[in-house]
Formats: structure tokens, sequence, C-alpha cells
């Protein structure tokens, strides 16, 4: 007979937090995407901390680009700013069998969607001065929602310099978003 294994319970506690800062909301969102379903609360807020805790440098969360973001603030205050996102609908806690993990809700996932395609952005036009490559290979299965929202910021950006990078995608990457990128090359072309 198996025994019955009972959730670990959360309480969320604001700690009185009404509002918080813009870039402090993308942080937290930010910080959250190497955990998301893998981890909970406890361990985006080390990130956040920038903790040397053994688990974050084992699973290189360390990398992350806020992370320390609150190195400032001790865990108990990040924790609340943590608990007051899931209260307003930012994250969410699903259970996989007893342990509470974080995932994004369809309003936090909208916001890092946008931060996470600038981020992109930025390290694509590093990828015009230096011709490498290489991040072109992690584009491949990636969310398709954000990468045509990439592919769209591109498009505005009306810069023919990112058509070599375009081509090279393009041999990378799956049929519908070889597509994609097909239209923002010749409307970039078009644009010259």
């Amino acid at each position: 007979m198996s025994r019955k294994r009972r959730r670990v319970l959360v309480y969320l506690d604001t700690g009185g937090i009404k509002v918080l800062p813009q870039d402090e909301i993308r942080a937290i969102l930010r910080a959250a995407d190497d955990i998301i379903s893998s981890g909970g609360r406890g361990i985006l807020a080390k990130i956040l901390k920038g903790s040397r805790d053994k688990k974050v440098l084992e699973h290189k969360l360390n990398e992350s680009p806020v992370y320390g973001y609150f190195k400032d603030l001790s865990i108990a205050d990040i924790t609340s700013k943590i608990d007051w996102m899931i209260k307003e609908h930012y994250l969410r806690i699903e259970y996989d069998f007893r342990l509470p993990l974080l995932v994004y809700t369809e309003r936090g996932w909208e916001i890092e969607k946008d931060t996470y395609t600038d981020e992109l952005l930025s390290k694509m036009k590093d990828m015009q001065r230096t011709l490498n490559f290489d991040l072109l290979d992690t584009f491949r299965g990636r969310n398709r929602a954000m990468m045509l929202l990439l592919l769209e910021k591109i498009r505005k950006s009306k810069d023919a310099r990112y058509i070599p990078i375009l081509e090279e995608w393009k041999k990378r990457d799956y049929k519908k978003v070889r597509q994609a990128i097909a239209e923002v090359i010749r409307e970039l072309q078009l644009g010259e």
C-alpha cells in the first residue's frame, strides 16, 4: 500500500507591496524563464538575490541576465515581490506531484516574450559585427510566437544589415519559420 503524499502548501505574503515598477516585473519574469515548470519561489528568489547556492551554480542559473538584480534585498523581501507577481497573475503555481512549480500566466508570458526578443535582437546586432552565427542554432524549436515577434521587430527596424543573419537563420529553422524569414528578407530588400 502506497503512502499518500501531501502537496507542499504555499502561503503567499506580499509584505504589503501594492505595486511593482515595470522594470522589476520584467526582471522577475526574465529570471523565472530558466526555471519555468521546474523550479519554485525559493530558487527564483536566489537567482534574483545573486546567491552562490550549489543548486543555482549547478544549473548555471547564475548566467541569467538578471542574476543578482535584487542583490541588496533580503530573500524574504524578494519572495514578497515574487508573491505579488503571483497574486497579480503574472506567474502562477502548478503542482508536479507534491512540489509547487512556477509557470507563466498569459499576461506574464506576453511581457517575457517581449523582453526576451529584445535580448535576442541585441545579440543579433552583435552578430552583424562578428558574423558568428552560433546563436542561431538555439533558435530552432523555440516558441514560434516568440520567434515571429523577433522577426516582426527586425522587419520594423527596416535595417537591411540583418539580411545576412536572416539568410543564415533560414537555413537552420523549420518550414513555417523559414517562410516568415523569407518575407522579412523581401521587405528589407525592398526598403533598400
